[in-house]
Protein backbone atom coordinates (compact mmCIF):
# COMPACT_ATOMS: atom_id res chain seq x y z
CA UNK A 1 0.00 0.00 0.00
CA UNK A 2 1.19 3.40 -0.86
CA UNK A 3 0.45 6.28 1.37
CA UNK A 4 0.80 10.21 0.98
CA UNK A 5 2.19 12.40 3.90
CA UNK A 6 2.17 16.56 2.79
CA UNK A 7 4.95 17.78 4.42
CA UNK A 8 6.50 21.50 4.67
CA UNK A 9 10.09 21.70 3.52
CA UNK A 10 11.53 21.87 7.39
CA UNK A 11 9.73 18.89 8.29
CA UNK A 12 10.63 16.86 5.44
CA UNK A 13 14.55 18.20 6.11
CA UNK A 14 14.30 17.04 9.69
CA UNK A 15 12.92 13.81 8.70
CA UNK A 16 15.58 12.81 5.65
CA UNK A 17 18.27 14.20 8.04
CA UNK A 18 16.70 11.67 11.11
CA UNK A 19 16.57 8.72 8.61
CA UNK A 20 20.33 9.56 7.10
CA UNK A 21 21.69 9.71 9.95
CA UNK A 22 20.08 6.40 11.00
CA UNK A 23 21.07 4.56 8.06
CA UNK A 24 17.18 3.83 7.88
CA UNK A 25 14.88 4.41 4.43
CA UNK A 26 12.13 6.77 4.88
CA UNK A 27 9.30 4.35 4.53
CA UNK A 28 11.05 2.23 7.41
CA UNK A 29 11.21 5.42 9.62
CA UNK A 30 7.79 6.68 8.70
CA UNK A 31 6.15 2.71 9.28
CA UNK A 32 8.65 2.62 12.73
CA UNK A 33 7.53 5.66 14.30
CA UNK A 34 3.38 4.94 13.28
CA UNK A 35 3.98 1.57 15.15
CA UNK A 36 5.94 2.82 17.82
CA UNK A 37 3.11 5.12 18.42
CA UNK A 38 0.23 3.14 17.98
CA UNK A 39 2.16 0.62 20.46
CA UNK A 40 2.21 3.74 22.76
CA UNK A 41 -1.55 4.44 22.76
CA UNK A 42 -2.39 0.68 23.48
CA UNK A 43 0.14 -0.09 26.24
CA UNK A 44 -1.40 3.19 28.19
CA UNK A 45 -4.71 2.29 27.87
CA UNK A 46 -3.98 -1.10 28.65
CA UNK A 47 -2.59 0.69 32.36
CA UNK A 48 -5.26 2.98 32.68
CA UNK A 49 -7.58 -0.38 32.56
CA UNK A 50 -5.28 -2.28 34.92
CA UNK A 51 -5.86 0.91 37.47
CA UNK A 52 -9.14 0.91 37.05
CA UNK A 53 -9.37 -2.57 37.77
CA UNK A 54 -6.94 -2.27 40.72
CA UNK A 55 -8.99 0.54 42.21
CA UNK A 56 -11.93 -1.53 42.20
CA UNK A 57 -10.37 -4.41 43.59
CA UNK A 58 -6.69 -3.32 45.20
CA UNK A 59 -5.27 -6.88 46.17
CA UNK A 60 -1.84 -7.48 45.33
CA UNK A 61 0.06 -10.76 45.45
CA UNK A 62 3.79 -11.45 46.39
CA UNK A 63 5.94 -13.38 44.03
CA UNK A 64 5.45 -16.36 45.66
CA UNK A 65 1.93 -16.32 45.64
CA UNK A 66 1.81 -15.98 41.92
CA UNK A 67 4.47 -18.82 41.39
CA UNK A 68 2.25 -20.92 43.97
CA UNK A 69 -0.79 -20.02 41.89
CA UNK A 70 1.05 -20.38 38.35
CA UNK A 71 1.94 -23.81 39.54
CA UNK A 72 5.64 -22.45 39.12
Amino acid sequence: MTISVRLNEEDTKLIKTYAELNNISLSDLIRIAVMEKIEDEYDLESYHRAMEDYEKNPKIYTLDEVKEELGL
